[in-house]
């Protein structure tokens, strides 16, 4: 499916303020499989979701996961494209890049989002390896909670 099939439902999305999230990168689901279970890899570059970020410019897009083998366009989007947002789930922080950690700490600390994809990795241990890997100590609130409240419009 493409990002244009989806459009009817990111017009309601956008009307309504809301937040959009997609995944992105490397996928255990269908890994080791005959044909990786028929996903298709591709469709996860967060590249395709710049035309998203620009035909609604009203609506915050979050790619989920820190986009591997495609890390460098996920930072590159993110900079370029303030409503765009990255989310941290379902990696371990201690395989993150230095890239990642580099833009976390700094350019992009107000628009990364925690997340731990439990059950596969709990809260618990995502904040344990996230606590080992070199993040400054002022991002830690920023992720954890008060960027998504200023994206959700929490706080």
């Amino acid at each position: 499916m493409t990002d244009r099939m989806a459009w009817p439902i990111c017009e309601v999305i956008a009307e309504h303020r809301l937040t959009a999230i997609f995944h992105s990168g490397h996928s255990g689901t269908g890994s080791g499989l005959r044909c990786g279970g028929g996903l298709r890899l591709q469709n996860s570059n967060p590249m395709l979701r710049e035309d998203v970020a620009i035909a609604f410019p009203d609506m915050q897009v979050a790619i989920a996961h820190p986009s591997w083998p495609w890390q460098d366009q996920a930072i590159s989007l993110a900079m370029h494209k303030p409503n765009i947002w990255i989310d941290l789930s379902g990696w371990s922080p201690k395989y993150f890049l230095p890239q990642l950690i580099q833009y976390v700490n700094t350019l992009l600390k107000d628009r990364i989002l925690f997340g731990s994809n439990s059950p596969l990795i709990t809260p618990d241990r995502w904040l344990e390896d996230f606590a080992e890997v070199g993040f400054e100590d002022e991002v830690l609130p920023l992720i954890l909670k008060e960027n998504a409240n200023r994206l959700l419009k929490l706080a």
